[in-house]
């Protein structure tokens, strides 16, 4: 008895830190318990009739990892996928970025047998095959280029996906990829793609291509302030990428990049066609902004108190900062 209540506690206090987003506390909690007994209570959880839990478990089985996890979630991946229902999207959702999590040659399989079943039923959703690509990008095995070539050539998409930018990932060393990016002639919203796959993860080796990203963006600042469209998108990726980790790759950056960052920041803040733009663009001031930007981060908050947060807290540090 005495053990059935410590499994009840275990799965109450799991489902809670992940209902709470607490990866953290998440990830503790499988380690606490031990992948033995975690897998068994997990599995049981992909049957439960709440999406949420079976969300939380897919989580959890990708901790645990192993082939015997892929093979668990690749099992529930294909009964949620003919739910054919917004639950079970959400699910498919967490089952693929767990199987990204999952090392080795079983989780790429699931994973690419996925993808197959994408191109299959024909038209896939964008936010699905960025999943795939996403999540195909944490394995980075050469051996999934002649699969995403094939994929694309059976897809053939009027224009790119997060499939041509994890094609061009995989394909291309440091070196290459500097270069691919500085080039003027590559169309902006491939290198759009590229920088979607990135901010799933980055790793040390690519941090060095952040400066010739840096470099795409300056041209289009003047057309992204003015309207919405490919060019305000390419920031929104740019800046995602870099405050996805803000502490790891700006003081990476040269002087000369950070002060265009800045300058970058600045005029978007007052872009009004994206306001996910300007909103980015506050919040990399907060990072790279002086004293002065404060006013200017005032000047241009948003009507909406929620939003307008963003910038007055961005404001607020900036206040306090002596440069």
């Amino acid at each position: 008895m005495a053990q059935k209540d410590d499994v009840t506690q275990w799965r109450s206090e799991f489902l809670a830190a992940f209902n709470e987003g607490d990866e953290t506390r998440t990830r503790a909690l499988v380690s606490q318990l031990g992948v033995r007994q975690a897998r068994p209570l997990l599995a049981a959880m992909l049957e439960d009739p709440d999406a949420t839990v079976r969300q939380a478990a897919a989580f959890g089985l990708g901790e645990s990892g192993g082939a015997a996890s892929a093979k668990r979630l690749e099992h529930q991946l294909t009964m949620e996928e003919a739910r054919g229902d917004h639950d079970g999207a959400t699910v498919v959702e967490a089952i693929t970025q767990a199987l990204g999590r999952i090392k080795g040659a079983s989780a790429r399989a699931s994973l690419t047998r996925r993808l197959d079943r994408l191109i299959a039923a024909g038209q896939p959703e964008p936010a699905d095959l960025n999943d795939v690509a996403c999540a195909l990008w944490r394995k980075r095995h050469q051996d999934l280029i002649p699969v995403v070539r094939q994929a694309l050539a059976e897809l053939a998409p009027s224009k790119p996906t997060a499939l041509h930018g994890l094609l061009v990932l995989l394909e291309k060393s440091p070196e290459e990829l500097r270069a691919w990016a500085s080039d003027d002639s590559v169309p902006i919203e491939i290198k759009s793609e590229v920088l979607t796959v990135l901010i799933e993860e980055i790793p040390e080796t690519l941090v060095s291509t952040l400066p010739a990203f840096i470099s795409s963006a300056w041209p289009l600042v003047d057309t992204a302030v003015k309207r919405k469209g490919t060019a305000s998108g390419y920031c929104v990726d740019l800046f995602s990428l870099l405050l996805s980790s803000p502490e790891r790759f700006l003081p990476m950056l040269p002087e000369a990049d950070l002060t265009r960052l800045r300058d970058m920041a600045r005029r978007l803040v007052a872009a009004t066609s994206s306001l996910k733009c300007s909103l980015q663009a506050a919040v990399l001031l907060e990072h790279l902004g002086h004293t002065e930007d404060a006013a200017l981060l005032e000047a241009h908050r948003p009507t909406d108190p929620t939003l307008a947060k963003v910038f007055e807290d961005a404001a607020l540090v900036l206040r306090g900062r002596s440069v």
